[in-house]
C-alpha cells in the first residue's frame, strides 16, 4: 500500500450555457495530456472549499465565494502510490474572467461531449454525474 490518503478538491465550473470547464494536465506532470476538473491538493489545516478558492485563483485568475461552491459528488480511486479522495464541487458564479494563469490548455465542454476528453481514472466516473446534472 502506498503513502496513504491524498485529498484533492475539484470544481466543475459551469457557465451560463451549461458548459463545464476542463483543464489539460501539462507535460512533465503525472497523467500529462489528460483533461481534469480544476482544483488541487487540500493542504494541512485547510478545508476543501478553501483549497478550491486558493487553487482557482492561482490557476484561473477567478475569485469564488465559499457559498457559491456546492458539493456534488466525489471520487475515490486507488492509484499505485496513494489513494485519492476527490470531492467535486459545482460552481456557477465567480468574479473575473477565466484565464489560464499557468499556460494550461482550457476547454468549455458540453456535458454530453465529456466522453471526447480523456481524463484520469479517478475523474472518469464523474462524467456521468455531470451529465445527469446538466
Amino acid at each position: 500500500m502506498g503513502s496513504g490518503l491524498l485529498v484533492v478538491a475539484a470544481c466543475a465550473l459551469i457557465d451560463a450555457d451549461g458548459r463545464v470547464l476542463l483543464a489539460k494536465r501539462p507535460p512533465g506532470r503525472p497523467l500529462a495530456g489528460l483533461w481534469e476538473f480544476p482544483g488541487g491538493k487540500v493542504e494541512e489545516g485547510e478545508t476543501p472549499e478553501a483549497a478550491l478558492i486558493r487553487e482557482l485563483e492561482e490557476e484561473l485568475g477567478i475569485r469564488i465565494a465559499g457559498k457559491c461552491l456546492a458539493p456534488l459528488s466525489f471520487a475515490s480511486h486507488a492509484y499505485e502510490a496513494f489513494h485519492l479522495l476527490m470531492p467535486l464541487y459545482v460552481c456557477r458564479r465567480w468574479d473575473g474572467e477565466v484565464t489560464a494563469q499557468q499556460g494550461q490548455e482550457l476547454a468549455w465542454v458540453r456535458a454530453q461531449r465529456l466522453d471526447n476528453y480523456a481524463m484520469p481514472p479517478a475523474d472518469e466516473p464523474l462524467k456521468a454525474v455531470l451529465r445527469d446534472l446538466l
